[in-house]
């Protein structure tokens, strides 16, 4: 059986049109044989994402981005995406949008959510999250520290702005001048350690010397040392500390009226004696001096002593006491 011209010509434009409505719709990302369920979620900012982006739950992809526009005058974007009727979920899980990898790229993934509500149904609008980004993230912690250098910034205007009014022709003529000076005193003091280096120079023979002198002396005091620890000088010192302390035991009794030499020292009537017969002592010789013949009497022819009248003006009777 032969086929008309007209029927080859209808069967042509027939497979034309069906390859059109599959070509659009394979570039819509929604195929025409799908028994998934179509869902709606708001949001005010899709980051990048665009349409046949998959839709994953739990990592799993289970759908993809249909469609996205305007929701209405307030700016916000209403998303459309398909999602396999091989899992069932409430109508109260979010839709996440997220990021897909470090560079970019925006994705959505549905949190399920088991709280015994309805479950989604074709049609149904789910809510809606955002997940921050690496990029978001690092904004968010850099702000504060941009804010601070900011603010370190404008401090620092502010202190150079201080500095510059601080800094009139007067004190900056004071500095350069101070500053000349340092220079100077730089230099003199180069000059001096260059002196004390030829200085050091020229007698390093004579510091030498006073060196191996000190040394020698050092070497004199140890064998001194060796030589006093040899010769028992510890026991010595230890025989004098001994000593010292039964001199300070004695002197503490002697101190406390203890002992011959302790009563001498508080006894008064050793002292009134002794003044007493010193006093006496030189009545004695006294009264020797002036009548020797009251002690001393000498005949030489046999003749008859005198007897010894005592004078008025004796000292000894002159000079008792009261």
């Amino acid at each position: 059986m032969k086929l008309s011209r007209e029927i080859k010509t209808g069967i042509i434009v027939i497979g034309g049109i069906l390859l059109f409505i599959l070509g659009f719709s394979y570039l819509k990302s929604t195929p025409l044989f799908d028994d998934s369920k179509t869902f709606y979620v708001v949001y005010n900012h899709v980051g990048g994402l665009q349409p046949g982006t998959q839709v994953s739950i739990n990592g799993y992809s289970v759908g993809k981005v249909n469609e996205i526009r305007f929701k209405d005058a307030s700016g916000k974007l209403l998303v459309t995406f398909s999602v396999d009727n091989s899992f069932q979920f409430s109508k109260n899980s979010p839709a996440e949008l997220f990021d897909t990898g470090i560079i970019g790229g925006k994705g959505i993934q549905i949190q399920p959510v088991f709280d015994g509500a309805p479950p989604a149904k074709d049609g149904d609008t789910l809510p809606s999250s955002t997940r921050p980004g690496l990029t978001e993230l690092v904004q968010q912690k850099l702000a504060p520290l941009q804010q601070k250098i900011e603010g370190a910034v404008s401090n620092a205007d502010s202190l150079l702005a201080n500095i510059n009014q601080v800094l009139d022709e007067s004190t900056k003529k004071n500095l350069r001048e101070s500053v000349s000076g340092l220079k100077e005193l730089v230099a003199s003091f180069q000059q001096t350690s260059n002196s004390l280096n030829q200085l050091l120079a020229d007698n390093k023979s004579q510091i030498d010397s006073t060196f191996d002198h000190i040394g020698q002396v050092s070497a004199n005091f140890a064998k001194l040392s060796d030589t006093l620890a040899e010769a028992g000088l510890g026991e010595a010192i230890a025989q004098l500390q001994g000593t010292l302390a039964h001199l300070n035991t004695v002197l503490a009794r002697m101190e406390a009226g203890e002992g011959t030499m302790g009563k001498l020292m508080h006894d008064d009537s050793l002292y009134n004696n002794l003044t007493e017969s010193s006093r006496q002592l030189e009545l004695l010789l006294q009264d020797f001096r002036l009548n020797p013949k009251r002690y001393v009497n000498v005949s030489v022819f046999g003749k008859k002593q005198k007897e010894y009248v005592l004078p008025e003006t004796d000292p000894a009777q002159n000079n008792q006491p009261d």
